[in-house]
C-alpha cells in the first residue's frame, strides 16, 4: 500500500467535511474548500479521522490514491491553519507595493508590472530600511497560493551570478563564480 495514503487524516476541531459523490467539501474558520475526487477512490469517515482507500493495486489507483489523501489533508490544514508563503526581491531598486488585491511591482524593466491576485489570497508587502523588499501572501488554498507565487517568481527569477531577482525566504540559490582575470 501507499505509505502516504493508508494513512489516516485526523480531523481538528472545528472542521467540518461533506463527501457527496465524488466531490469532498472542506469547511473550517479560514474558509470553504471542494475537491473533485476520482470515483475510484473512496473517501470514508470514521470518528475523528478521514480515510482514502483504493479498490486494486493498479499503477493508476495507487497514484490517485496518495494524491488524493494528500490533497484532502493540505484542504484541512488550509481551513484550520491557513499556508502562509513569503518572497523576497532581491536587487537594486527592486521594489513592491500592494493596493488592496493589486500588486505593483518594480523589478528593473522600463515598466512597472501590476498583478492582481485571486481574492481567495490576502497579500501585504514590506520594506523595511536596509533588508530587501518582501511580498507576504496568506490562503486557505495551498495549489493555489502556490501557483500565484511561482507566477510572481516568473517575472523576475534569480540570476546565479548576484543572486537579483524574486526569490523565496530561506531558498538556497544556485550560484555561479564570474569571469576570473587570465594569467600571462
Amino acid at each position: 500500500m501507499s505509505r502516504i495514503g493508508k494513512a489516516p487524516i485526523a480531523l481538528p476541531k472545528g472542521v467540518e467535511v461533506k463527501i457527496n459523490n465524488g466531490l469532498v467539501t472542506v469547511k473550517g474558520s479560514k474558509g470553504e474548500l471542494t475537491q473533485k475526487v476520482d470515483l475510484d477512490i473512496n473517501v470514508a469517515i470514521h470518528e475523528d479521522q478521514i480515510l482514502v482507500t483504493r479498490p486494486t493495486d493498479q499503477k493508476r489507483h495507487r497514484a490517485l490514491h496518495g494524491l488524493y489523501r494528500s490533497l484532502i489533508a493540505n484542504m484541512i490544514k488550509g481551513v484550520s491553519e491557513g499556508f502562509k508563503t513569503e518572497q523576497e526581491l532581491v536587487g537594486v531598486g527592486y521594489r513592491a507595493t500592494n493596493k488592496g488585491q493589486m500588486l505593483e511591482l518594480s523589478l528593473g524593466y522600463s515598466h512597472n508590472i501590476s498583478f492582481e491576485l485571486p481574492k481567495e489570497i490576502k497579500v501585504t508587502t514590506t520594506a523595511e530600511k536596509g533588508q530587501n523588499p518582501k511580498i507576504i501572501m496568506e490562503s486557505a488554498d495551498k495549489q493555489l497560493i502556490g501557483m500565484v507565487a511561482a507566477k510572481i517568481r516568473s517575472l523576475r527569477k534569480p540570476e546565479p551570478y548576484k543572486g537579483k531577482g524574486i526569490k523565496f525566504v530561506g531558498e538556497q540559490l544556485r550560484r555561479k563564480a564570474g569571469k576570473s582575470a587570465s594569467k600571462k
